[in-house]
């Protein structure tokens, strides 16, 4: 790279912990660190939500998946996109309803009590670490391409800087800094699509250029394999804690819903981008590891000072959900553990220096997982099959059927994360007798029982009457 390069690289750094300082000064006590005040209206939501969830799995893991098995993995991972859009449709608006919240944990609590707010903690900071774990490793990966460096030292460069920001502005930086990584992603990303189609030929010599099945619906998959990553994709991050946490920064149900509906038809587009990328490094370089695809596209056949800029776009991308999720685990454990059952009595300016303990914690966390994950995207679906067969089906229910069953959502949280689990390290081949991978297993028990307990428990509250008393 020129030396062009490396000062554009070097400024993006710059402004990056510049943010950080800048907003410390605005953040006066825990509710600015977590929410930025409920001031984000529904363009800048749009930009945020849109940078968090365009991380390393959307960019480098897809374009890696891509590459190695063609446009069919698109198709299976769009299920993300069509969960983003549905959820802004029916559920951001209706996370507003709940005064004062600011984590998955009120909303629990609101329905289903505090033993269920506790339990949605613990999950949300365990699968927060592992998907920052992934963007971590994802950050390796751009640093071993721009630098030559190994994964390890990147991922520790990398890292440190997230956490500078992060730590120092809390939501406040995260917004900010996202605004500035969604413009970059948005606009060099497909800048090197376009620059990659015009030295291969084109469309039609791209496609004529790649291997069988490359360019098919279904490519080398089995429907099975199909379906099981579509609902992967759709369930996985579906109401996280940083995602949902951006439709409680709104300042009401309209902003959250446009804000969120916008991030999911972008983020398909998004999707389209990268695994062409992917599909485009098959033709130009079909030599190289597959979590080299994009960072490789962009060192070789951009020129002298746009390659900066998109390397730059690169690791505003992974960054940008990095520092949410860094951000996200401190919030959920200062005000659904810390507060409740270890110091009822703290301050606000003492729940923000706690906050940003946990977030250097949490960052060192999920900097040792990600030099344990073999990929960017197993890394992420370790942590869906997690997440979805315990959280997904009670926080639906909860939110837009209003049911106030603690048996049923304790229940289905316990059962389907044991399914899971027996599915995964069980003495018998459970996937192969069934047909069922881990992660299908678990959501299908959780929604079977939550349903069946919710229909035979007798509910005697509504939660009108619990939202008007925290009125």
């Amino acid at each position: 790279m020129s030396n062009i390069d490396w000062v554009m690289i070097a400024l993006y750094f710059l402004l990056m912990i510049g943010i950080g300082v800048y907003s410390a000064v605005r953040v006066k006590d825990s509710e600015d660190f977590a929410v930025a005040g409920n001031k984000i209206i529904w363009p800048v939501l749009f930009a945020t939500l849109s940078a968090s969830f365009l991380g390393g799995g959307s960019s480098l893991g897809r374009a890696g998946q891509t590459f190695s098995d063609g446009y069919v993995f698109l198709f299976a991972a769009s299920g993300f996109a069509i969960q983003t859009f549905l959820s802004g449709w029916l559920i951001a608006p209706r996370l507003k309803r709940y005064p004062g919240a600011q984590t998955l944990g009120d909303i629990m609590q609101a329905h289903y009590g505090s033993g269920a707010r506790l339990i949605s903690a613990v999950l949300s900071l365990v699968f927060c670490v592992g998907i920052l774990g992934a963007q971590a490793l994802a950050i390796g990966t751009i640093f071993q391409a721009i630098l030559g460096t190994s994964i390890t030292t990147g991922i520790l460069l990398g890292m440190v800087i997230v956490m500078v920001y992060s730590v120092a502005g809390g939501m406040w930086a995260v917004i900010q800094t996202d605004v500035v990584q969604f413009l970059l992603l948005g606009v060099f990303l497909p800048v090197t699509l376009i620059i990659g189609l015009q030295q291969v030929g084109g469309p039609a010599e791209l496609v004529a250029g790649l291997p069988d099945g490359h360019f098919s619906v279904m490519g080398s998959y089995e429907i099975t394999t199909f379906v099981t990553i579509f609902i992967a994709f759709m369930l996985g991050e579906a109401l996280v804690q940083p995602y949902a946490q951006r439709a409680f920064c709104a300042p009401n149900p309209k902003h959250a819903q446009k804000g969120y509906m916008l991030a999911g038809v972008f983020g398909l587009m998004f999707f389209t981008v990268t695994a062409t990328l992917g599909v485009l490094a098959v033709v130009m370089f079909p030599d190289i590891s597959p979590d080299q695809a994009l960072p490789t596209l962009v060192k070789n056949i951009l020129p002298v000072g746009i390659t900066g800029l998109v390397l730059a776009a690169l690791l505003a991308v992974v960054m940008s959900t990095a520092d949410s999720y860094l951000n996200s685990t401190a919030v959920v454990f200062v005000r659904d553990i810390y507060s409740r059952h270890i110091n009822r009595e703290a301050s606000s300016k003492q729940h923000l220096k706690i906050e940003r303990w946990v977030s250097l914690l949490v960052g060192v966390a999920a900097t040792l997982f990600a030099l344990t994950a073999t990929s960017i995207v197993d890394a992420l679906l370790m942590s869906y099959a997690l997440w979805a067969p315990t959280m997904i089906i009670p926080l639906v229910g909860a939110v837009l059927f209003d049911v106030m069953s603690k048996r049923a959502a304790l229940s289905a949280i316990v059962l389907g994360g044991a399914t899971t689990a027996l599915w995964n390290w069980g003495p018998f081949p459970l996937q192969e007798l069934t047909g069922l991978t881990p992660l299908l297993a678990g959501v299908f028990t959780n929604l079977a029982v939550f349903v069946l307990v919710a229909i035979t428990d007798k509910q005697t509250q509504s939660i009108h009457t619990v939202l008007e008393g925290q009125s």
